[in-house]
């Protein structure tokens, strides 16, 4: 029996159009010698009006603490760990597409892909997420001011304030807002007046200083976080949100040229249908499944196993063109 595992929008879809390529660029005799990938599940831009640009489709709590994981990456040949507390300060503008704005950074260890993906002659390879530009620098306040704490808390009971809470979290005498407000720069270290104000007023929005009762989950104030932000961040009716994937490589050619190509997925859902989320990894999955179920050639090795040979990715690649979902290929610089 043959189990496929990875069938989700940014792993499958990674990887069919990434052996795809760097296979394209061996069988020709290159070199991939810088390999970068990003990927972002986010709300569509008009929909990202909110002080994380975000919304969730799926936990809160693990969109968030996968934005506080430890990363490890190859760069300039050189293998690189990041901290988890420090991960989202390292967030950089990435280019994808004209009218977006993202930043990005990476995401757990890509180490691992260069075996994976079969390119030993790789100086860099950097697998990572994006989101909308401002998300990591307020994620990251977040962070320092103890909110994604996953530790239980004897103190956090039913009849705090939200104020209280934010009160004790951070260490103040008291829960008025000078106060608070006060200890929030403090701990943060805002580079500029702009993001303080920015950063502020999204923990006002969020209702952090306000005497409302807290809504308490799991004596922790990372699940008590995310009881909030269920409320204030999940899609509404028609809201549609965007999935969006670029590879870009870096290729050595056997005369010492090299060349820059991307190969970049932009998906919208459609309002009044499938979320572009569930499109990707509802068909990607689907596919996968029937190919194994019609005993496909590439699906007879029993076991579990990942999609990292052609042959499989061609084969869920080919049918998923079929139903619109497909990464444009560009050379951007030679």
């Amino acid at each position: 029996m043959t189990r496929e595992r990875n069938a989700d929008s940014d792993i499958t879809l990674d990887h069919l159009y990434a052996i795809k390529i760097i296979e394209e660029v061996h069988a020709k005799g290159g070199k991939v010698k810088e390999f970068y990938s990003y990927c972002g599940g986010l709300p569509a831009p008009e929909h990202a009006k909110n002080p994380l640009g975000f919304k969730f489709s799926w936990s809160p709590r693990g969109c968030l603490v996968s934005q506080h994981n430890s990363a490890h990456f190859l760069s300039a040949n050189k293998e690189i760990t990041i901290s988890r507390n420090d991960l989202m300060g390292i967030a950089k503008p990435y280019f994808v597409l004209d009218g977006y704005e993202f930043v990005a950074y990476p995401n757990r260890d890509s180490v691992p892909f260069i075996e994976y993906y079969g390119i030993p002659e790789a100086e860099t390879v950097i697998r990572g997420s994006l989101r909308y530009t401002g998300n990591p620098a307020f994620v990251k306040a977040l962070i320092d001011l103890g909110w994604l704490d996953t530790e239980p808390k004897e103190w956090l009971k039913t009849n705090l304030t939200w104020a209280q809470v934010f009160q004790k979290a951070i260490g103040t005498n008291d829960p008025s807002e000078s106060t608070l407000t006060s200890r929030v720069n403090e701990i943060c270290h805002f580079p500029t007046k702009a993001e303080n104000t920015r950063i502020l007023s999204g923990l006002h929005w969020i209702g952090l200083f306000s005497s409302n009762p807290a809504t308490i989950r799991g004596h922790n104030l990372l699940d008590t976080l995310c009881a909030q932000l269920e409320k204030q961040l999940s899609y509404q009716p028609r809201e549609r949100d965007l999935v969006i994937l670029q590879h870009k490589f870096v290729v050595e050619w056997q005369d010492g040229n090299k060349e820059t190509s991307t190969s970049t997925l932009e998906l919208y859902g459609d309002v009044d249908g499938y979320s572009a989320m569930a499109k990707s990894v509802g068909v990607t999955c689907g596919i996968a499944a029937q190919l194994v179920l019609e005993g496909h050639e590439a699906f007879r090795t029993p076991g579990v196993v990942a999609p990292y040979r052609r042959e499989m990715c061609d084969a869920i690649r080919e049918l998923l063109e079929k139903e619109g979902i497909t990464l444009v290929e560009k050379i951007v610089a030679d």
